[in-house]
């Protein structure tokens, strides 16, 4: 029945003729941190056509106004979004995390410079601090593609016993 084979594609147990692993394709993308291999992250992971963009900060932009830190934040992102094989185009929500609530119009605009007839699901939220006190923003990105990533890395995921 299919609905006995979703699960055990979703318990990632599927056992088909050709393998018994259940195989994804997946690629990180490294913005380049040293903290990525020591924290355990990625600044962008794209699996299948989905593509999720890390909490990204205004880095180098610490002396910036809101605004441009977030003109800096949405050049991080494309880059990262570039090498996933996406771009603005394929986002379909973003999530804004402000140090101070004032900053909320400047944030929005820049936001609608990127976005206003892409208009993604967006959120944005006041947070007590981020990790660089220098910073008024951070901001995540989701985007879905549309054309399948043909290089993606194959990862093989094996259940935990």
């Amino acid at each position: 029945m299919v609905s006995d084979q979703w699960t055990k594609v979703r318990d990632r147990s599927l056992a088909t003729d050709h393998c018994s692993l259940f195989t994804l394709m997946r690629q990180n993308i490294s913005g380049g941190s040293p903290y990525e291999p020591i924290i355990g992250f990625s600044r962008a992971v794209r699996v299948g056509r989905s593509v999720h963009l890390a909490g990204t900060g205004p880095v180098g932009a610490d002396n910036e106004d809101a605004a441009g830190q977030t003109r800096r934040i949405f050049a991080i992102a494309q880059e990262a979004l570039a090498k996933a094989g996406a771009s603005f185009n394929d986002v379909v929500r973003t999530r804004m995390y402000l140090t101070h609530a004032d900053d909320w119009e400047a944030v929005g605009k820049v936001h609608g410079e990127f976005f206003g007839s892409i208009r993604p699901a967006a959120t944005m939220v006041v947070v007590a601090a981020l990790l660089n006190p220098a910073w008024r923003i951070e901001m995540e990105f989701d985007a879905v593609t549309t054309e399948p990533f043909e290089t993606a890395k194959l990862l093989t995921v094996t259940p935990k016993p």
